[in-house]
C-alpha cells in the first residue's frame, strides 16, 4: 500500500478511480445566496423614469462609498409538525426515535461501539399507503432504522406521527445499508488500531510529518463490503451477513491514501487485507 501511495501523493487528478468515487459521495458544494434588487422607481412612469431611478441608484451608491453587500434572509422558523408531504421537522426525528423502540428493545441491543442500544442509520419520512395517495389529509408515517450489532439485524419501524404508534415493524438479517458516520468512525479508528493500518499510518506521516492517531485526522467514505468466493480471507466469508467496511482515506486539505484493499468487519470487530 505504502509504495502505491508515495508514488501518488500530492498527484491527485481528477479522473482518478478513487478521487472520484469518494468525491462524489464526500463534497458537497454550497452556493451563496442572491442578494435581492431594489427595483422600487422613483417616479409613476414617465418620459424620464428610468432614468431617474438609475442616477438614483448611482447617488445612494456614492453617498454610501461603495454598494452596499447583499443580504442573504435565514431560514424560517421550523414548526413542532410538519404537513402532508413536508420533510421531518427536527421535533418529528426526534419523536419518532423516541417511539420507535421500548425501553426494554433498546436494553437488549448493540451499537458498533458495542454500547448499549442499536446502532440509528436514519429517519425518513414514509411514503403514504396506496389507498392514501390523493388524500390531502393522509397521516404522516416515518420510518427509521437502526443495526443491531448483537445478532447483525437491520430493524426498520414505521411511526404514524399523528397517533404516536408503530404500525410496521421489519426485521431482516444480511440485508447491508450504507453505513453512517459512526459506523465509519469506528472503521477507522479499528484500522488505525490494527497492524494491518501500519501502511496508513506511514503514508499519513510521510504526507503531513504527523503521526496518524485519530479518525478526526482523514476525511472519510465508506463502502459496504460482501464476501466474494475466492476474493478475500476466510476471516472475510462472513461479510454481507455480517457488517463490513471498505475505506477511502484522505488526510484533511491533503492527498488520498489507498486502503481499498483493506476490510473492516465492525462486527467481529477485526481487519482483514483482500488476496489479490
Amino acid at each position: 500500500m505504502r509504495t502505491t501511495v508515495r508514488r501518488h501523493l500530492g498527484k491527485v487528478v481528477a479522473g482518478t478511480a478513487i478521487a472520484v468515487a469518494a468525491t462524489a459521495v464526500m463534497v458537497g458544494i454550497t452556493l451563496p445566496g442572491t442578494a435581492g434588487a431594489d427595483d422600487t422607481g422613483g417616479g409613476r412612469g414617465g418620459p424620464g423614469a428610468g432614468r431617474s431611478v438609475g442616477q438614483a441608484a448611482g447617488q445612494r451608491a456614492d453617498a454610501a462609498g461603495a454598494v452596499a453587500p447583499g443580504v442573504v434572509e435565514g431560514a424560517p422558523a421550523e414548526g413542532d409538525r410538519g404537513h402532508g408531504r413536508d420533510p421531518l421537522t427536527d421535533d418529528e426525528t426526534a419523536r419518532v426515535e423516541r417511539i420507535a423502540l421500548s425501553r426494554q428493545q433498546f436494553n437488549a441491543a448493540q451499537d458498533v461501539d458495542g454500547d448499549r442500544g442499536p446502532q440509528r442509520l436514519g429517519v425518513d419520512l414514509a411514503e403514504p399507503r396506496a389507498d392514501e395517495v390523493d388524500e390531502p389529509d393522509a397521516p404522516r408515517r416515518a420510518e427509521v432504522s437502526f443495526y443491531d450489532y448483537r445478532n447483525d439485524t437491520l430493524l426498520t419501524r414505521t411511526v404514524n406521527l399523528d397517533t404516536g404508534k408503530v404500525e410496521a415493524t421489519g426485521v431482516q438479517h444480511g440485508v447491508q445499508p450504507p453505513l453512517g458516520p459512526a459506523e465509519q468512525t469506528e472503521a477507522a479508528e479499528l484500522l488505525i488500531a490494527d497492524p494491518l493500518g501500519a501502511g496508513l499510518k506511514a503514508d499519513y506521516k510521510d504526507a503531513t510529518g504527523k503521526e496518524l492517531t485519530s479518525p478526526d485526522q482523514l476525511q472519510l467514505a465508506s463502502m459496504v463490503y460482501r464476501a466474494v468466493p475466492g476474493a478475500e480471507p476466510a476471516v472475510l466469508d462472513t461479510c454481507g451477513v455480517h457488517r463490513c467496511a471498505r475505506l477511502l482515506t484522505k488526510v484533511k486539505n491533503g492527498p488520498w491514501i489507498d486502503t481499498r484493499s483493506l476490510v473492516v468487519d465492525l462486527s467481529t470487530r477485526k481487519v482483514a487485507r483482500l488476496a489479490g
